[in-house]
């Protein structure tokens, strides 16, 4: 089923219109031609034509010149990409291909995130691996340290090094009263890592890594993790829930 079809809206989606009072509205993309969605600096993103290993080191990817795919440039590790919007729930669609090993994520209100990682053929996953709810983290001696596991997806449904993967979720943001006080959780209402669901109704009783002590809030910016390994984009598309 193709993402976002104007014509049918996912029932979870429905749902979360009633409950609202007002409609989805409709996905834009966020990396078309130009990077305008993003607040500056960009780095050494770069649009290209297309990805695929490098021959001579699986861990890089190899170019071709076009447009239609963004990566994180050359030595695989540039700036972190924040959006200039702000938003609460939001439905998020995304294809991207990372090479071995690689390291990146998805956050939302640069907060929570939604680990994408090279996590082809293991057996056993946690919120380290792709599509899981990272870890809580601290600072200790200097080094990052986790403090948990994260949450793990349902299913490892990670492709291997230099395929192109899809992920789509649903993120409704915490809710707070009139005094500011949290009144319900974050939640990954729905994931779906290439077809196969990994989280469902998955409350988030803090945001993630070493931002599980910040403040939430009500909407946030978008967090894209460039500066971990290699990683390329494309059809990177978000659709705000009010």
């Amino acid at each position: 089923m193709p993402a976002f079809s104007v014509h049918s809206v996912p029932i979870f989606l429905l749902f979360i219109a009633t409950a609202s009072g007002s409609p989805p509205s409709m996905p834009f993309d966020l990396m078309a031609d130009k990077l305008d969605a993003w607040r500056t600096p960009h780095g050494d993103w770069q649009h290209v034509g297309a990805v695929e290993l490098d021959a001579k080191n699986p861990r890089k990817f190899a170019v071709k010149e076009g447009k239609g795919v963004w990566y994180n440039g050359a030595k695989g590790r540039t700036s972190n990409l924040f959006s200039k919007q702000k938003f609460a729930d939001v439905e998020l669609h995304v294809e991207f291909n990372i090479p071995k090993g690689s390291n990146s994520g998805i956050k939302f209100h640069g907060h929570y995130e939604i680990q994408i990682y090279d996590s082809f053929g293991k057996k056993e996953v946690s919120g380290e691996d792709c599509g899981g709810i990272y870890p809580r983290a601290v600072v200790m001696g200097g080094r990052y340290t986790h403090i948990d596991k994260g949450i793990g997806p349902k299913v490892n449904a990670c492709k291997a090094p230099g395929d192109w993967q899809t992920l789509d979720v649903t993120f409704l943001a915490p809710r707070f009263d009139k005094e500011g006080k949290k009144i319900k959780n974050a939640m990954i209402l729905r994931a779906i890592l290439n077809g196969q669901v990994i989280h469902e109704k998955q409350e988030l009783l803090t945001p993630t890594g070493d931002r599980w002590k910040n403040a939430e809030m009500r909407e946030g910016h978008l967090m894209l993790q460039a500066d971990h390994g290699p990683i390329a984009i494309r059809n990177f598309r978000i659709r705000d829930v009010k």
